[in-house]
């Protein structure tokens, strides 16, 4: 698939974003949005996240590592229980990501949404997914 299309992989997903920075949340927002997903959030803090995944369908989830005095890993331990794909977006040295989380996929910040859509949505064989 190309990277123009990849971005596509989006359309009709329902993606909570966790993170502090407003305005590149709200950059990601409006960018997932022309791409057809519904966005749950933006949210920034661990409380409201939970909140949210309890309350609301979630397809997928990008996850900013360091929410200002919070880390984010309490939201990631819920995502997975719940079998709910995910991505740590962060500017942030990847060794700061507990060797619990390393086989999920770490994309450092700026990431580009044909990236972060591979790691959510694109199966390991590289097949389409159909759901």
């Amino acid at each position: 698939m190309e990277k123009s299309n990849l971005a596509k992989l989006f359309s009709g997903k329902r993606v909570l974003i966790v993170e502090d920075e407003y305005f590149l949340a709200d950059e990601t927002r409006r960018k997932l949005e022309d791409l057809g997903a519904v966005v749950i959030g933006p949210t920034s803090n661990v409380s409201r996240a939970l909140d949210l995944i309890n309350g609301e369908h979630i397809d997928a989830a990008i996850l900013d590592v360091y929410l200002g005095d919070e880390l984010v890993f309490a939201v990631a331990d819920e995502l997975e229980a719940r079998d709910i794909n995910f991505v740590f977006a962060t500017g942030y040295d990847p060794a700061h990501i507990p060797v619990k989380y390393k086989g999920f996929a770490l994309c450092e910040k700026p990431a580009e949404l044909e990236q972060i859509a591979v790691a959510l949505f694109r199966p390991a064989d590289g097949s389409e997914r159909l759901n």
